[in-house]
């Protein structure tokens, strides 16, 4: 998570939402991304789609099996729709995202039984981190927005 995080930083940097996330296969990284909804003018550019996309372009496959996914921020509902379709064996993220969640606060897509794959998940590392950076985030882009 603390590479994820990193990864947040960056988009923080880039003047996006603060998310980072990065794949893991083997205890290997095989894909790493960050929010970059504003810079590509992109709504699906989050940065779980970016690292899945890198991790299925890095080994050759679409299907991520036996991969865990590891994001600062609760995937949206479109993350987490892309997760299952990617296969991701796991998630593991930091905080909860209380306007669109899809794992756990606005959508529980990952506890549906219906479905043909199901995802693992866990939550809670890095919090206090995760949630100083998105503090920070929009503290900083309400500033901005009061000074122009």
């Amino acid at each position: 998570m603390e590479i994820a995080l990193e990864f947040a930083e960056r988009a923080f940097e880039l003047g996006d939402v603060p998310v980072g996330a990065i794949v893991v296969k083997d205890e290997k990284i095989i894909g790493n991304g960050f929010n970059l909804k504003e810079k590509t003018k992109d709504p699906t550019m989050h940065a779980e789609i970016v690292a899945m996309r890198e991790a299925a372009y890095s080994i050759g496959d679409w299907r991520l099996n036996d991969c865990t996914l590891y994001s600062t921020l609760e995937p949206c509902i479109m993350c987490a729709g892309a997760i299952l379709h990617f296969r991701i064996k796991r998630v593991v993220f930091g905080v909860t995202e209380p306007k669109f969640g899809g794992v756990i606060t606005k959508a529980n897509l990952f506890d549906i039984d219906t479905l043909n794959h199901k995802v693992d998940y866990a939550y809670g590392i890095f919090e206090d981190e995760i949630k100083t950076l998105m503090k920070n985030f929009f503290r900083k882009l309400r500033f901005d927005n009061i000074k122009s």
